[in-house]
This record gives C-alpha cells, structure tokens and sequence, in this order.
C-alpha cells in the first residue's frame, strides 16, 4: 500500500488510474466493434463459401478423375 505525503499526489494517482481507467474502456469498445464486424453474417458466409468450394472442387476432382 502506497503512502501519500500529500492531496496533489493523492490527485495525481487518481488523474492516472481514471486515465488507465478511461484506455481499458476505449480498448473494450475496440474489440466489441472488431467482434461485430467479423461476426457479420456477410463475412461469415463469404468466409464458409470458399471453403465449401474448396471441398466441391476436391471432390468432383477425385469424381472424375
């Protein structure tokens, strides 16, 4: 446990942890918005549509050949 030796370091201390405070937040809301985008129904369709035809193209290769 810290001992403070005045209000100003007092103030000082709490000026930096509502700044980590207010970075964390801003760090959350990031990965929030980067999850919704790459839980997009458009991208996640486009993402299984190359490897349904990457698995198509396997097999009418091994069908017909």
């Amino acid at each position: 446990m810290r001992v403070y030796k005045s209000f100003k370091e007092i103030d000082n201390d709490l000026a930096i942890r509502k700044l980590e405070r207010d970075i964390a937040l801003e760090k959350v809301k990031l990965n929030v918005t980067k999850t919704k985008d790459e839980l997009n129904p458009i991208k996640l369709v486009s993402g299984f549509k190359g490897i349904l035809i990457k698995y198509l193209i396997r097999y009418i290769v091994k069908k017909f050949v």
